[in-house]
């Protein structure tokens, strides 16, 4: 598998009229290096079952492919999706044409495309057991979070995204980047910071860094009630941020009482904020207001 250089990025751009866009996150990695190291950084198991988000013109699809990964790849866009198959297949070929004809053979037949929003994503033809991206800048934690809670299959992630994003994501309790998405994406595993990616290995460069972010997913066995009374709990309490949590967590709880009552419950300090509970602390709070739930809901029926 020959991997696309900077020159092939702008030749298959040029063939397909694609001129990129700040609009759609557009910022294609025109460096082969770069995305062997990606692939280096995603830990994968040998021939993991990779889900691809935003293939682009295929720098990173070429990439796992090479090292020997099933990838289906998920593209919205109409036009990028119905040019990749053919440079999967013409890339392998050059592979051909230095005697990995077999090699070149395998990698085609590891590649599915679904020409689909990855947001509304609910099933792929193959169950991933890992995700590696360069997610697009505007989408970028919402499908993330969207792809954890609908694949339970998936093992690993491996993301590339806005480094402010990637910190936000990775940063722990008391951190000032610590919020929303740091206490989702963790409650699925642990969130590392993987790596840096500077702007001039993407063509347009953008005008920030990116970063690399390795979820270790640990959660196996994932409630989709429970997943929503934690995360409807991790809302409120960064919804006002500066208050404390008995404030907070008023609307959430019915009164500022009910949530003192709920917060003492979960062993939280009414006063605190929500920045400084880890995910553990949200999940003692989520079922603390659960347990309080049913329990009035038993005392109104009797």
């Amino acid at each position: 598998m020959t991997l696309l250089t900077a020159r092939d990025i702008r030749e298959i751009a040029a063939d397909i009229g694609l001129r990129p866009t700040k609009q759609k996150g557009q910022n294609f990695v025109i460096d082969p290096n770069t995305v062997r190291s990606i692939v280096t950084s995603a830990k994968l198991q040998d021939r993991s079952r990779v889900v691809e988000i935003g293939p682009g013109l295929g720098s990173l699809t070429l990439g796992l492919l090479e090292a020997g990964h099933h990838v289906t790849a998920v593209e919205i866009d109409d036009v990028l999706a119905a040019r990749l198959p053919a440079t999967v297949e013409k890339y392998g070929k050059r592979a051909e044409g230095h005697g990995q004809s077999t090699a070149a053979a395998d990698e085609t037949a590891n590649f599915e495309l679904v020409n689909a929003d990855a947001l509304r994503v609910t099933e792929l033809p193959t169950a991933p057991d890992a995700l590696v991206a360069n997610l697009p800048y505007n989408v970028a934690v919402p499908v993330l979070l969207h792809f954890l809670e609908i694949f339970p299959s998936l093992e690993s992630v491996l993301v590339m995204v806005q480094l402010e994003v990637a910190e936000r994501l990775a940063a722990g309790p008391g951190s000032r980047t610590y919020g929303v998405p740091s206490v989702k994406a963790q409650w699925y595993g642990e969130v590392t910071l993987a790596g840096r990616i500077g702007k001039n290995v993407f063509w347009p460069a953008p005008n920030i860094d990116s970063g690399l972010v390795h979820i270790d997913v640990t959660r196996t066995h994932r409630d989709p009630e429970q997943r929503r009374r934690l995360f409807s709990v991790v809302d409120a309490a960064f919804a006002q941020r500066r208050k404390t949590l008995r404030a907070a967590l008023a609307t959430w709880a019915g009164s500022p009482q009910r949530a003192e009552e709920l917060l003492r419950a979960a062993d939280v300090d009414p006063k605190t904020r929500g920045e400084a509970l880890g995910v553990a602390d949200f999940e003692r709070l989520a079922a603390a207001g659960a347990a309080q739930g049913e329990a009035s809901a038993t005392g109104s029926a009797q």
